[in-house]
């Protein structure tokens, strides 16, 4: 682990405030999530962030999971300034080992880039997409 940056795995530390602001903001799959949200999710999931020497929170990624068979790696973030510095890897890799330990045969993810990254941590493209089917709430509004 480099010296510059502390992977940490506690709620309790996550800037969730911040957290919001890149995924509301910046993040194409979250653009309008509700700070309620991503509370409510943080709180539900495994959550992994990286952190610079001074304490704050440049990266962030949680994984949703039974913690025994299913797992769904999303909202991997680096901040803007901090890209380029391994910090998604660093996290993918602290996701997949804690998966790992806790036994979960499957996990999953949805991107339109960064491929290469995920590929170096075994995963694949669905074997069989016309297996899986999505539900979405109608529109209530």
């Amino acid at each position: 682990m480099s010296d510059d940056h502390q992977i940490r795995t506690d709620l309790a530390d996550m800037d969730l405030d911040l957290v919001h602001r890149w995924l509301s903001t910046d993040a194409y799959w979250s653009m309008g999530r509700s700070r309620e949200a991503v509370g409510t999710a943080a709180e539900h999931s495994l959550n992994f962030g990286a952190f610079a020497r001074d304490g704050r929170q440049v990266a962030y990624a949680r994984v949703v999971t039974d913690r025994a068979n299913f797992a769904w790696l999303c909202d991997v973030y680096v901040d803007r300034d901090h890209r380029g510095k391994g910090l998604g890897t660093r996290l993918v890799a602290a996701a997949a080992e804690r998966l790992d330990a806790l036994g979960v045969r499957r996990t999953l993810l949805a991107t339109r880039d960064a491929h290469e990254v995920y590929t170096g941590f075994g995963f694949t493209p669905l074997p069989d997409p016309t297996m899986w089917m999505i539900r979405t709430p109608p529109d209530r509004g």
